[in-house]
């Protein structure tokens, strides 16, 4: 549905579910946040936090989806800001959001709540655009959404460790061919990654990955077989489809389980306090 008065849309994802309000120029949502969200595992009670969040779609599609988590959507354009919380409250959605750029320093994140080992899961999708084979839109919104630069991802993912807690996840998607990048960012205080390939085209090279990864993780990284969006015909798989309608989750978003460790520790405090 369009506003022409106002030059917005309101547009339906996760089938109807969600209805969120956007501008018609400039940085539109679109699959990466939904598959991002899908890809994402959550509990009631954890504390969750989006950055970068626009308007707030692969925030709110969690918050849909998983009910009591207590979710902060964190973006630096003002007006996209002002756009998520009235989203989250057109939807029913509890949300704080918080106008604050990603690459900034801990005094200012913890000024605004987040404070270091704080989050239980975080979920972002930076701007992963390469700046010396990628055009820059004439519009800065887009071309912040869009563009990243050199130390766009290492930024990013600082600001996510900083504020998990040990054994917190990670989320993200970004492009498939830096997928180097992705592997050398996550290799300072992250472990137990998850790999998910997603395709646009039967037979053609990966356009994206999603990746989870766990603070302090320690268990083998795992490359999972490929998402498809289409089939042969171009026509979306059931499977994406289905995704895209808030009815089935990616491999990713599979519920945490106990490490070995963890599981040592239990039965541990058992026998020492006269448990069976």
């Amino acid at each position: 549905m369009i506003d022409v008065v106002t030059d917005f849309t309101e547009d339906a994802f996760l089938g109807g579910q969600l209805r969120l309000r956007q501008k018609r120029s400039g940085h539109r949502a679109g699959h990466d946040a939904i598959l991002l969200a899908a890809a994402t595992e959550a509990r009631a009670g954890d504390r969750v936090v989006d950055l970068g969040a626009g308007i707030g779609t692969a925030g709110l599609a969690l918050g849909r989806r998983v009910a009591g988590i207590g979710l902060s959507l964190v973006e630096i354009d003002p007006e996209l800001a002002e756009l998520a919380r009235a989203n989250a409250a057109a939807n029913g959605i509890a949300a704080e959001t918080i106008v604050l750029d990603v690459t900034t320093d801990a005094q200012a994140f913890a000024a605004n709540g987040l404070v270091p080992d704080s989050v239980d899961v975080v979920l972002m999708n930076p701007p992963f655009n390469d700046p010396a084979r990628h055009r820059g839109s004439p519009d800065q919104a887009r071309r912040t959404a869009h563009v990243a630069s050199e130390e766009t991802l290492n930024a990013w993912v600082h600001a996510a460790r900083r504020i998990l807690r040990s054994d917190g996840a990670l989320t993200l998607i970004w492009r498939a061919d830096g997928i180097a990048e992705v592997l050398t960012a996550l290799s300072r205080g992250f472990g137990s990654l998850s790999i998910l390939p997603v395709h646009g085209e039967a037979g053609r090279p990966a356009i994206r990955v999603l990746v989870r990864a766990v603070k302090g993780g320690r268990a083998p990284t795992r490359l999972l077989p490929g998402l498809m969006l289409n089939d042969e015909s171009g026509v979306p798989k059931n499977q994406v489809t289905e995704i895209l309608e808030g009815r089935a989750l990616l491999p990713l978003a599979e519920p945490r389980r106990l490490t070995a460790e963890a599981i040592l520790t239990a039965a541990l405090a058992g026998s020492s306090d006269g448990s069976p």
